[in-house]
């Protein structure tokens, strides 16, 4: 068996480790540079940020009853409730809100209350209740509380409709708060097979800065 020169011997084997050295050496510095760059790879991919608008909920009580302050208005201008509901008075705008009623059916006062805060009425006789805020006077609505089902606030076209009318005669009343008629309302009576009513009724002009949706 042939054997190298020791000194020969001694180069390859320093050469040898010097080698394996760099390539070990080569390798760390690259999966190093491989690792940071797949971290940043990873973090780009797993992390987005969006700019998401959330809308505003709808603020009501536990029985979906609402009348918000927004726009120095209340909204909606006339609700119909059943006796024994509770209605929420949610304020939208940036100013304060003094809400009250010096009506028959249900005396109340909502004292000052700030934007996005909420107070609640319980509405436990029927009537028709006028609200008003005490420091803007152009805010005026009504809560109509009714002690019956037969109760409907009409749509845009002048409209409503009950689709499980009793089979019996009756008499059929509108009421609206500016209606020319005594007390708001007119009746007319209907027979038992009868199945449309037609009312012509006239309205008072709604006072300066008052709700248009009436």
């Amino acid at each position: 068996m042939n054997h190298l020169p020791n000194s020969r011997l001694r180069l390859i084997m320093i050469l040898s480790v010097v080698g394996f050295a760099l390539v070990i050496g080569r390798a760390i510095k690259i999966q190093t540079i491989d690792a940071r760059d797949l971290v940043r790879r990873a973090d780009a991919q797993q992390r987005h940020v969006y700019d998401v608008p959330v809308p505003r909920g709808t603020i009501t009580d536990r029985n979906g009853n609402q009348l918000a302050q927004q726009n120095l208005q209340f909204r909606p201008f006339l609700t119909v409730v059943p006796v024994g509901a509770d209605v929420s008075f949610p304020n939208l705008d940036p100013t304060k809100h003094h809400v009250y009623s010096f009506s028959a059916a249900k005396k109340f006062e909502l004292k000052l209350f700030a934007k996005d805060q909420s107070r609640t009425v319980h509405f436990d006789k029927p009537g028709v209740v006028a609200l008003g805020c005490n420091i803007h006077d152009q805010m005026s609505a009504f809560i109509f509380v009714t002690d019956t089902g037969w109760t409907a606030r009409t749509n845009a076209q002048g409209i409503a409709t009950f689709a499980d009318a009793p089979n019996a005669p009756t008499r059929v009343a509108v009421w609206h708060p500016y209606l020319r008629a005594p007390g708001g309302q007119v009746q007319q009576a209907i027979a038992a097979t009868q199945r449309n009513l037609g009312f012509q009724v006239k309205l008072r002009p709604p006072p300066a800065m008052a709700m248009t949706d009436y």
